[in-house]
């Protein structure tokens, strides 16, 4: 893939689990996130129906007014029923730990983990932050505040 100039930089840090592992990067010049590779020492059996908190061996830090968004990979859900718990997760700004992936199996095999394999994908986006205003009163829409299916099937 032809190296692109990118406006924002990210600083990274490898942790000792990641040695030998290649850094988060983009699979594909049109791909939005960078796989992130499970950094475990050996195999992992993820049980259907088991959860576990898998390392990726590194940690970053983003600017302020920005997130990394932590995604599955449609791939492993596809062939494997397996995903994250907490899709997506978030990685704050301001957290400087160590990004761990909580994979779940949902389907009916056990599904190996192994050392390197790309189990999720990191998105960076920007962050707006919003403040409150309390008010009586809402203005009114069309669809008011009818929700979960309100609007049937077709």
């Amino acid at each position: 893939m032809e190296a692109e100039k990118h406006d924002l930089q990210i600083r990274i840090r490898r942790l000792p689990r990641s040695e030998g592992l290649p850094l988060p990067r983009y699979e594909s010049n049109g791909s939005s996130g960078m796989d992130l590779r499970a950094a475990v020492q050996g195999p992992v059996v993820l049980n259907p129906g088991d959860i576990r908190l898998i390392p990726t061996g590194v940690a970053i830090s983003l600017p302020p007014g920005y997130e990394a968004q932590i995604r599955p990979r449609s791939g492993l859900a596809l062939r494997h029923g397996v995903g994250m718990v907490n899709s997506p997760g978030t990685i704050d700004s301001d957290y400087r730990g160590e990004i761990g992936i909580i994979l779940v199996n949902w389907g009916t095999k056990p599904f190996v983990v192994n050392r390197g394999q790309r189990i999720a994908q990191m998105v960076i986006s920007k962050v707006y932050r919003a403040s409150l205003q309390e008010v009586k009163a809402l203005d009114e829409t069309e669809r008011g505040n009818g929700g979960f299916g309100h609007t049937g099937l077709l």
